[in-house]
């Protein structure tokens, strides 16, 4: 990596534009700064979980794998940033995605089939996993918008997906090596009832 930051400000972005890796200006509210600001978001709430994990897994070692899972993860967001910063920079590979798929089918071999909806809670941890995958579905959402106005190559879209669908199983898993019980979905009485 040869760049690096001498100095944090540069007042540039103080009229509502910034640079992308390739030289061009955008606003700041240009779909890629969206997508590369949802992805960071994503980022920053996921080292939330990390640190929470490290702090729990003292008291539930099995929480250990989880983190060791969900760790690379936030390595491959910051790529993912990089590609959305630089369009030209390819850094994520289909392995990583394969890599995601593979937790999840030996985490869903662990839970059992879903049989009921569950909401975010019973634990923090168990919520903070949830705040992670809505923000990876935003950070997709984001993405997709940004793919219909200029296709993004590579396996990003498909990484950030899958992503969102590995942190619902680590919530579960979160729930069961905690021994706490997952918050089920109670439907409202309908009128009349």
């Amino acid at each position: 990596m040869g760049f690096r930051l001498s100095k944090i400000y540069t007042r540039t972005g103080d009229k509502g534009e910034t640079g992308l890796g390739d030289g061009r200006r955008v606003t700041k509210d240009h779909p890629r700064i969206e997508a590369i600001g949802e992805v960071d978001t994503l980022n920053s709430q996921l080292g939330l979980l990390l640190a929470g994990l490290a702090t729990e897994s003292a008291r539930c070692p099995a929480l250990n794998e989880v983190s060791e899972v969900l760790a690379p993860c936030q390595h491959r967001l910051f790529d993912l940033g990089g590609e959305l910063a630089m369009p030209a920079y390819q850094a994520l590979n289909t392995t990583e995605v394969e890599r995601l798929e593979a937790a999840i089918d030996v985490w869903n071999e662990e839970l059992g089939p879903l049989e009921n909806f569950i909401l975010p809670g019973g634990s923090v941890l168990v919520a903070q996993a949830h705040v992670c995958r809505s923000l990876a579905r935003s950070a997709e959402r984001r993405c997709q918008q940004l793919n219909a106005v200029e296709p993004l190559a590579g396996p990003g879209l498909a990484y950030i997906n899958r992503l969102s669908d590995l942190l619902f199983v680590a919530a579960r898993v979160i729930a069961r090596r905690q021994g706490v019980a997952e918050v089920l979905w109670e439907a409202a009485a309908r009128p009349g009832d």
